[in-house]
């Protein structure tokens, strides 16, 4: 199955849709195929769930920057940096590495250990 990621004001993205591999032989098929579903002429882009197309699969609410050919996430911090490369957000930070659960603290800008009760 293909997904399409139907761009709104601000290239911000509106909803995801499926279509058929079958319809779907290149991009330019499954734009076509929705846009008549739909009577419309919206724009799409399509998005992958592994992250070969436009190095993240596009959610509602993410953001997609032509001059990336990326689908971003909102930024979940202002403490955050977008990785260029990546395209995802990135803690100042690394997320701890010891098998416990951490929640991102922006006051301290550090990670801080979830009380699991235990």
């Amino acid at each position: 199955m293909a997904h399409f990621a139907k761009l709104g004001i601000g290239n911000i993205i509106e909803t995801v849709e499926v279509v058929s591999n079958d319809i779907a032989t290149t991009e330019q098929a499954g734009i076509d195929f929705l846009n008549n579903l739909y009577n419309s002429r919206d724009v799409w882009k399509q998005t992958s769930y592994n992250g070969n197309i436009r190095k993240n699969y596009a959610n509602v609410g993410y953001t997609y920057y032509e001059d990336r050919d990326a689908f971003i996430a909102p930024k979940p911090y202002n403490s955050w940096t977008l990785n260029e490369t990546t395209c995802r957000w990135e803690a100042p930070t690394i997320y701890p590495n010891d098998g416990k659960r951490y929640t991102w603290n922006e006051s301290t800008t550090s990670w801080d250990l979830i009380d699991n009760g235990v």
